[in-house]
């Protein structure tokens, strides 16, 4: 049985925490920004751990863990 490959879409947009659980960070904040009110982009700020549904799909592309 060959070795898995990592999904390298994902594994630059999703990290994984000391626990195992995902982490990704919002999209929408590379560029537009002028137009976009400030409480918007604070918003966008920081990370969110994945949900328990996409937690499980998300280990599928990232073998590593």
């Amino acid at each position: 049985m060959p070795k898995m490959k990592t999904h390298r879409g994902a594994a630059k947009r999703i990290t994984l925490t000391g626990r195992g659980k995902a982490k990704r960070h919002r999209a929408g904040k590379s560029h537009l920004l002028v137009h976009k009110s400030a409480d918007r982009r604070r918003r966008l700020r920081g990370s969110q751990v994945l949900s328990d549904a996409d937690q499980h799909r998300v280990k599928r592309l990232l073998p590593y863990q």
